[in-house]
């Protein structure tokens, strides 16, 4: 007989680094709580796990920036973000962290077992060495210009306005992120993933993936199409876990390697606290029957369905991901969340004023599940005073005080049905079958919709059968709509249950149901439970409706914040664009002539071209291949930074940098308007 399949749901490890904001809870968080809620009402096995990633630079930049020590700052925003996702509902079965020995141990566990088998390489590389702070600086410790897309701030891991996936070494201009000072090239070594290993076997496991979101696809076919390299998987840092190698002291895991291993350790965790501590293996090491989903953002796409699996195929006992389904991101106004502008809307401050229900109920009809959403006070103002409170609350509330007015307070017998009686309880199947099939496809705005459509047509189906008249002219019938309205509000409590678990609750305990909702059966909404006689307790109002007054205090607030926050980047950028003659007389602009020119080899970006400078020959990369073919480069005059510092850029040296425009996307090379010799002087 087959094995009963086992559900393993995971959210994405949230940094311990700040607080919890909308974007985030729309990305990770309340479609897997979704998801994981159905399937317990579905009665399938199923696991929800998450924690904290406590480890990497973001930990010690933050720390630098509070004068506390990394442990301190995930300690604080740990028990931070453990209380706004209890605020919220999220319903994990395990909330974990990075930090505790029982990680450590899983992740180097992981790391020798692919060393071992010979998935790892050493390799002396180079990498910024900051003169001033004595240190090798990590990923994000370093900024500068994009050597993709040219756009000035990026990452020394990746960069937000491409997405493009970095090495601090690519930068172009970079900088010390602690003094702003310019760092210099060292060598090092550090330990690799030979992930370019398990291109072939990706690619055939991605193409079988059939009903996985496009942008998750389209996504891995790009990082196929340029060829999946090694990537370094240790870091010189002092905090982190530890590299399980005598020869590899004061190195620790790359964050990106270890922290998706703390799902397998949140999970060992969950099964020593209820006391069966091998019952992780039942759905971790259970290929044929564990179906484990990752909910993510698109910023993590790369990470859960390219190098994670990629690591689990290298390891060789685990289950691979049944489904990554990553959203895009949530905006407020066009604009992206952004923590280190304060321009966000925070899971605590949100809480205290507003209801839950309400929040999940904006952010799931909203949810950016195919392109990026918006979130705006007006929407949110029309979903909670005409869905929430005019639909769904006035149908509960005027159904159950007909009971209490009118039938003591008892559930009347039901009666003959008519069609209209036929059609709720048909109504109501319906959206059993299409809401729960549109969550097993992680279509959570349209379960989220379809829901709701069932409330219309309850409340409809109220005013249709006109029970203020029927209480005269036709008790027996009037009996049966109340009765069936009675039902219909229990099964719209679990139809709802998955989105807004709060307000099922409160349902339930008007209902004076003995078990909580969460007991209740998906299968049984349709088929009428309540018996006859079934007493009703104290109705409560399911929502109250939101003020003009109080939205509009909400949009003045966020409009100060972003007219303070664009006043700010506009400071910051006068500030730098702002220089002295004595810093411009240091930059040498000269003219140069193309005598070469050609692609660099797995970009579609770059070129490769050989200059000539007065007598001298260089070599320069410059990331326009895109509006200058090879052939169109050679033989012009263009103007360089002559006194640049050598960059590597994909490996390719670069010997300057050559001037150009940017034009709404296009640019244009800054050249001569006449004829002129090579290595001319520019002032």
């Amino acid at each position: 007989m087959k094995k009963k399949t086992k559900y393993l749901v995971t959210s994405a490890l949230p940094y311990a680094n700040g607080p919890i904001h909308l974007g985030h809870l729309a990305g990770a968080y309340l479609p897997a709580d979704i998801y994981v809620r159905y399937c317990r009402l579905k009665k399938r096995d199923v696991v929800y796990i998450c924690g904290t990633d406590e480890h990497g630079v973001p930990i010690t930049i933050t720390a630098e920036r509070e004068g506390k020590s990394p442990q301190e700052v995930v300690d604080k925003y740990y028990a931070q973000i453990k209380r706004s996702f209890e605020k919220f509902g999220m319903s994990f079965d395990n909330f974990s962290r990075t930090s505790l020995p029982i990680h450590h141990q899983t992740a180097q566990e992981f790391f020798l077992n692919l060393y071992n088998k010979g998935y790892m390489t050493q390799k002396e590389v180079e990498q910024f060495y900051c003169e001033t702070d004595r240190m090798f600086l990590a990923d994000r410790y370093v900024e500068g210009e994009c050597p993709y897309c040219h756009a000035p701030g990026a990452r020394g891991d990746q960069c937000e306005n491409c997405g493009k996936w970095l090495e601090p070494i690519q930068l172009i201009h970079p900088t010390c992120k602690i003094c702003g000072n310019t760092p210099v090239v060292r060598k090092t070594t550090h330990y690799f993933f030979k992930l370019g290993m398990f291109q072939k076997r990706l690619e055939e496991w991605i193409g079988s993936k059939k009903d996985w979101r496009p942008n998750v696809v389209n996504f891995c076919h790009n990082w196929f199409k340029e060829g999946l390299e090694d990537r370094a998987v240790t870091r010189d840092l002092s905090w982190g876990v530890p590299v399980p190698l005598k020869e590899a002291q004061n190195k620790v895991l790359y964050v990106w390697f270890e922290a998706p291993i703390g799902y397998i350790s949140s999970t060992k965790e969950w099964a020593e606290k209820i006391g069966q501590p091998d019952r992780w293996k039942d759905y971790w090491l259970d290929q044929e029957n564990t179906k484990l989903v990752h909910f993510i953002g698109k910023d993590n796409i790369v990470f859960h369905a390219i190098i994670f699996p990629a690591m689990l195929m290298g390891h060789g006992q685990y289950v691979l991901p049944d489904n990554v389904p990553a959203n895009e991101f949530l905006n407020i106004k066009g604009l992206k969340f952004s923590t280190s502008r304060g321009f966000a809307l925070w899971v605590d401050e949100f809480l205290e004023k507003y209801p839950v229900d309400s929040l999940r109920y904006m952010l799931a009809i909203n949810m950016p599940e195919t392109r990026d959403a918006d979130f705006s006070w007006e929407e949110f103002q029309a979903k909670h005073n005409n869905e929430l409170a005019d639909t769904l609350g006035n149908f509960v509330n005027r159904s159950l005080t007909f009971v209490k007015n009118y039938f003591d307070g008892r559930l009347p017998a039901r009666g003959a049905l008519d069609a209209l009686d036929r059609e709720l309880l048909e109504k109501l199947k319906q959206s059993r079958e299409e809401v729960g099939q549109l969550i097993d496809r992680f279509q959570f705005k349209d379960a989220t919709r379809r829901f709701m459509d069932m409330a219309r047509f309850a409340n409809k189906y109220f005013n249709d059968q006109t029970p203020w008249k029927t209480r005269k002219e036709n008790p027996e019938k009037c009996a049966t709509t109340i009765n069936l309205c009675a039902q219909a509000a229990r099964d719209l409590a679990v139809l709802m249950h998955p989105i807004l678990p709060f307000t099922a609750g409160k349902i339930w305990r008007m209902l004076r149901l003995e078990v909580k909702p969460e007991d209740a059966h998906w299968d049984e909404i349709g088929e009428h439970p309540l018996p006859e006689g079934h007493p009703i307790g104290e109705l409560e109002i399911l929502f109250e409706k939101i003020p003009d007054k109080v939205i509009k205090k909400e949009i003045e607030k966020l409009e100060q914040i972003e007219k303070q926050a664009a006043e700010n980047k506009a400071e910051k950028s006068v500030e730098e664009e702002l220089i002295t003659i004595e810093e411009f007389k240091k930059i040498q602009l000269k003219t140069a002539e193309v005598l070469e020119a050609e692609r660099v080899k797995g970009t579609d970006k770059l070129l490769r071209l050989k200059i000539k400078v007065g007598e001298e020959e260089r070599q320069l990369v410059a990331g326009v291949a895109q509006h200058y073919t090879p052939e169109e480069m050679v033989g012009k005059t263009i103007v360089i930074v002559a006194n640049l510092k050598p960059a590597k850029i994909r490996g390719v040296e670069s010997q300057g940098m050559l001037l150009a425009a940017h034009d709404d996307g296009n640019i244009v090379l800054l050249t001569t308007d006449r004829p002129t010799g090579s290595g001319k002087p520019i002032s």
